[in-house]
């Protein structure tokens, strides 16, 4: 089965095509259809709007049912910020390394107790005939003190789980117990029962 993966985060691609690769799923990305993709505004107040307007785009835009998934990072002590502007947090162009500063720095004075956090995904999927798949997850974590680890992407060096960054762990474990990896593992579920 080939999908439109809606997205030129190859981090992002990597986790995708690693977790559907046992349902015979093979990705195309932007980059392998010759002609410029140019993503939608994401418009919606949710992560599952963003993600259905991403995906209802790339199918759209490739004629392959697409995927797309809109996810971000929710801190308890910012009253659940940047969430849907994750990735614009700090600027658009601002370089992670400086977006992680930025929010280590709004919360230096909050206690380890109240430094809660939780990693947000919502995928969509949009088939040529108009069916929809959607699944959710959700990872709930501690925002460090500073960045460890050097795998992951995002906000991963500063997001932590039982006093380890989620940059730390293996690819395995990151698919285990991440908000990607959980949402999925239900998307995979559904997918598979929508294409029977």
């Amino acid at each position: 089965m080939r999908f439109f993966l809606a997205s030129h985060n190859k981090g992002k691609r990597d986790e995708v095509a690693r977790i559907l690769a046992p349902l015979g799923v093979e990705l195309v990305i932007p980059e392998d259809i010759d002609k410029p993709y140019i993503p939608p505004e994401e418009t919606g107040t949710t992560f599952a709007e963003n993600a259905m307007i991403k995906a209802r785009h790339g199918c759209e835009w490739s004629g392959l049912p697409a995927i797309a998934d809109d996810s971000g990072l929710c801190v308890d002590a910012l009253g659940g910020a940047p969430g849907v502007h994750t990735a614009r947090y700090g600027g658009e162009d601002l370089p992670y390394h400086e977006k992680m500063s930025l929010l280590v720095s709004e919360l230096r004075d909050v206690p380890t107790e109240k430094r809660g956090a939780a990693y947000v995904c919502s995928i969509a999927c949009v088939f040529p005939d108009g069916r929809t798949v959607t699944a959710e997850g959700t990872c709930r974590g501690v925002i460090g003190y500073g960045e460890s680890g050097d795998g992951g992407f995002g906000f991963d060096p500063i997001f932590y789980i039982g006093g380890v960054s989620m940059a730390s762990l293996t690819d395995a474990q990151k698919d285990a117990i991440s908000h990607r990896g959980a949402a999925l593992a239900k998307f995979a579920e559904k997918l598979s029962e929508a294409s029977q």
